[in-house]
């Protein structure tokens, strides 16, 4: 079930219907209905920029804020600016202002809600290719407004509200989220977090990126053993890569069948395997690299969030393989990861075919922008409606249930991506596809692929993303004469044939080109989870996985390589 997916996988997702118009003049219903959110100098004697948010709900815990700003069937959220607003100086959410699920507060029935303001924090980046911006500078905790140290927020109050009536409610930002707790170094985990020297000039501002680093039975114990290393790719995360874990925790029932109807096993699981004597010995790396836009970079260089690409290939691992003991070979670094993990480690293959060694990737994100999940962004003239109608507007969906059940509209999460921020400053996944992939807007922040309230694309952003390699599949069927040679044998997907989010589509169509292609032929291998398998289905445990890595390592080494030193000590 998709409520499954979305506690284990952190993944994308989208709802439904039209838009309602928004109010526009006073006397319209809706002018009556504000809310005043304000700061004491106590909380904070400098002005702020950055977003304000007021959250409603019907249950008083967990509060409101934590349950906010996700897809789905979320409490209703507010959100807008604030430009240097001062203590005491109210910040208004009024009838006027957009909404998510709800459009607007003249949407919210009468009844009484326990509501929250949060104030997400902005830090002014002046960029070294000229651009001033404002965005929420990541503290460490992958970019949550509702979570983030330093972000502001108010007691939890109860009140009745009536739209007929109209209501006038203040709220004060008196709570400062405290710093992250980060998880201390074990003998099996050691966690990495570096100032990147690329990324520092360009945000103009000290930028970090880091790793957690899961290292193998017997590690201390052959200390002339060198290793080599899987990258796992995803979101921002302070866990091992394969959810590593010595904690045999319960799995809920309801939970079970999932885990193994999608072939997943728990960490402790994969850590009874990974300290089993009879397992490949190598070192399992997760990145960490949030950005001003995102939790997660998508690892590449893009003009609007800088270098990422060369900070972790020409920074990161060189760090990591100066200080573990890992081959620092093309052949010993291979690659895996689901949904944005899965874009990311075949992009990784695909743009640096001989910094590493294979990718197994999982679900990923498009890698054919001719199935931007369901839109055609080079043909399709709107993101929100299905082509081809004349009398029928047909929703485009972003969010399914394995057995095909519409979750999620485009425009729906269109909104939420509106509401949640501004030029680009969402933190959710359309609007990061076009930092990392897309060109800088006349504003300098991100350029939009569509109008957010309209749908309507632009094709100009489409063609900017494909003429500079961000459709992967694009890449591969116009480079195949320099990267076929290089990919040969390198290129594993895997993918429900119901992936949640349409993933699956991109992906029959790479396979279309890779099967017809003959010089060289691909060897690699593609397969889909059936019957009715969603986000989050892989062919095999991961401990099954690792071993594969093992073995294609061991096979594609070259002549001379120490293969057995690292395999059962």
């Amino acid at each position: 079930m998709t409520r499954i997916r979305r506690v284990l996988l952190a993944t994308p997702g989208i709802l439904l219907l039209a838009a309602i118009p928004l109010a526009s003049s006073p006397g319209q219903q809706g002018s009556g209905l504000k809310f005043e959110i304000s700061f004491p100098s106590s909380t904070s004697a400098a002005p702020i920029t950055g977003r304000v948010f007021v959250v409603l709900s019907t249950d008083a815990q967990p509060e409101p804020r934590l349950r906010a700003g996700f897809w789905g069937d979320a409490p209703p959220l507010f959100g807008a600016d604030v430009d240097q607003l001062k203590p005491d100086e109210p910040a208004v959410i009024d009838g006027m202002t957009l909404g998510y699920p709800t459009d607007t507060l003249s949407d919210v029935p009468a009844g009484d809600y326990y509501v929250q303001a949060v104030m997400n924090v902005y830090t002014e980046f002046h960029r070294s290719d000229g651009h001033t911006l404002w965005a929420h500078m990541d503290q460490w905790e992958g970019q949550q407004f509702n979570r983030s140290p330093g972000n502001l927020y108010s007691e939890v109050q109860k009140v009745h509200l009536d739209p007929a009536a109209g209501y006038d409610v203040k709220l004060s930002l008196t709570k400062v989220i405290p710093p992250i707790q980060e998880p201390a170094d074990t003998p099996w985990v050691k966690h990495v977090k570096i100032q990147s020297k690329l990324l520092t000039a360009f945000w103009g501002h000290p930028m970090y990126i880091g790793a957690v680093v899961l290292l193998p039975k017997g590690y201390d114990a052959h200390p002339d053993v060198h290793y080599p290393a899987i990258y796992e790719q995803g979101h921002f995360s302070l866990s091992p890569a394969f959810r590593f874990s010595t904690q045999n925790t319960p799995v809920p029932p309801r939970f079970q069948h999932f885990l193994k109807d999608y072939n997943l096993e728990t960490g402790y699981q994969f850590y009874q395997a990974w300290n089993s004597d009879n397992f490949p010995r190598m070192i399992a790396v997760t990145f960490q690299h949030p950005s001003p836009f995102f939790d997660d970079s998508y690892a590449v260089n893009s003009v609007n969030e800088g270098p990422y690409g060369d900070a972790l290939l020409t920074e990161l691992v060189p760090y990591l393989e100066s200080h573990f003991r890992m081959i620092p070979e093309g052949w010993a670094r291979v690659l895996t990861g689901g949904s944005t993990g899965g874009w990311e480690s075949f992009a990784l293959q695909v743009l640096h075919p001989d910094f590493f060694g294979g990718t197994w990737t999982l679900y990923p994100d498009p890698i054919d922008f001719r199935h931007y999940q369901l839109t055609n962004v080079y043909d399709d003239d709107n993101a929100f409606w299905e082509p081809g109608h004349h009398w029928l507007q047909v929703p485009r969906y972003m969010e399914r249930e394995a057995d095909g059940q519409p979750d999620m509209s485009a425009q729906k999460f269109s909104q939420l991506e509106d509401v949640l921020g501004s030029h680009g400053r969402s933190c959710q996944q359309l609007e990061i596809w076009e930092a990392a992939y897309g060109p800088i807007g006349d504003d300098g922040y991100p350029k939009a692929i569509w109008d957010k309230h309209t749908g309507k694309i632009d094709h100009s952003v489409a063609i900017y993303m494909r003429d500079h390699g961000f459709d992967l599949s694009y890449d591969l069927r116009t480079n195949w004469k320099t990267l076929g040679p290089k990919l040969r044998g390198k290129l594993h997907i895997y993918v429900g044939d119901m992936d949640n989010y349409y993933l699956n589509l991109a992906v029959y169509d790479v396979e279309d080109f890779l099967k017809s292609a003959t010089d060289p032929p691909y060897d690699g291998d593609i397969q889909y989870g059936r019957p009715e398998k969603g986000h989050g289905w892989q062919p095999a445990t991961q401990e099954e996985m690792v071993r594969w890595m093992a073995d294609h390592i061991t096979k594609y080494a070259p002549a001379g390589a120490d293969t057995k030193s690292w395999k059962y000590n």
